[in-house]
């Protein structure tokens, strides 16, 4: 197998005549990384993922892989290999030699070709299946052959693009975890593309999260959740509430005022005086009262939706001058003391919970 290598994009754009997919991002992934670009659809990670392989040109900038600048190399050549969202296995050839495909390519000679292809579908569990065709696999399984020939060329980096968007939740859980595991195992660098927060969150070391194809964040999964860079993190991340208001020049203390003139206290230094910013509370951070008292660190508002999801139960309340607060309370403590929709309620956190964005 080979080494894993570092990633770098530098300045990297993509056109598509006068509309600007992705815009000079600059990327470092380390070797050996699990990377997810994240980000909703439209936002430039596929096409980020397919100049990386080399199945679209890069309008600017540069591609790095280990030592080598691999921008202008045709995709064979590049050190990468690519898992398409489709798998893409040829109907007619059965498992081992789908995965021998591109060796019979390169001239290697059959009784080695699949001896490399049965040591590969060995790796993914899939040795007893590889006289079956295709059709005869389940999503999970043909996955797992689509993964084992991605990996006959010894990449130094795997591209995955949404490579469980078609797959059952539960299936999608179970084959998450076989590619985490595979990944530690390989040791070589995985850039996977998904829509899916909770599916980056899972697998990543290094989220990439991107918006009208710029880069908003690049941090671990916690760094994200914990300390979102943007609004737009906070929000697409989710489990936040994102609240705009500006720091009061005049308090003597930090203040910060919502739009409908609400006060609420600031963690000290935590923002300039006069500044426009949002402040981000995790939805898990809050707790609920049905006690509909202010103070520096709370907000009244009307019940406006109860959603029980087990282990966990969300309130929603209509709060005027924000777009609203979700507060997500464990069952037990919900049910001990519950609220109901339309009754008014107060909402608090401790002040170190409150995480301040410039905007």
């Amino acid at each position: 197998m080979a080494q894993p290598a570092k990633l770098e994009l530098i300045a990297l754009t993509k056109r598509y005549g006068s509309v600007v997919a992705v815009d000079a991002i600059n990327l470092v992934v380390p070797p050996g990384t699990y990377c997810c670009l994240l980000g909703p659809s439209g936002c430039g990670k596929t096409s980020t993922l397919r100049m990386i392989a080399g199945h679209e040109d890069a309008s600017d900038g540069d591609i790095l892989l280990g030592n080598d600048n691999i921008t202008d190399l045709p995709p064979a050549r590049r050190g990468t290999a690519m898992m398409f969202q489709n798998y893409a296995l040829f109907p007619h050839l059965d498992c081992i030699d789908n995965v021998a495909f591109s060796l019979r390519m390169k001239g290697v000679a059959k009784s080695e070709r699949r001896a490399r292809a049965m040591d590969l579908l060995r790796l993914v569990q899939m040795d007893n299946y590889a006289t079956r065709l295709p059709t005869q696999l389940s999503g999970g399984q043909q996955q797992r052959v689509a993964l084992a020939r991605a990996l006959t060329t010894d990449p130094g980096a795997l591209l995955l693009d949404e490579p469980l968007s078609a797959l059952d939740p539960f299936l999608r859980v179970r084959m998450r975890e076989e590619l985490k595991r595979w990944q530690t195992e390989l040791g070589i660098t995985f850039v996977h593309v998904t829509h899916s927060q909770e599916e980056a969150m899972a697998l990543a070391d290094l989220v990439v999260v991107m918006a009208q194809g710029r880069i908003e964040q690049a941090a671990t999964p916690r760094e994200i959740f914990n300390h979102p860079g943007s609004a737009f993190v906070a929000r697409f991340i989710g489990g936040h509430n994102v609240l705009a208001a500006t720091v009061d020049a005049a308090a003597a203390g930090p203040v910060a005022v919502l739009e409908g003139g609400t006060r609420l206290a600031l963690p000290v230094g935590s923002a300039p005086r006069g500044a426009d910013v949002h402040l981000a509370i995790r939805a898990d951070r809050a707790t609920l009262s049905r006690d509909a008292a202010s103070h520096a660190t709370s907000l009244i508002g009307a019940v406006r939706a109860i959603e029980y999801l087990g282990a966990q139960v969300e309130v929603a309340l209509a709060v005027p001058g924000t777009n609203g607060f979700v507060v997500a309370l464990p069952e037990q403590r919900f049910f001990a003391d519950p609220v109901a929709v339309g009754q008014q309620a107060s909402v608090s956190w401790a002040l170190e919970d409150i995480h301040v964005i410039s905007r």
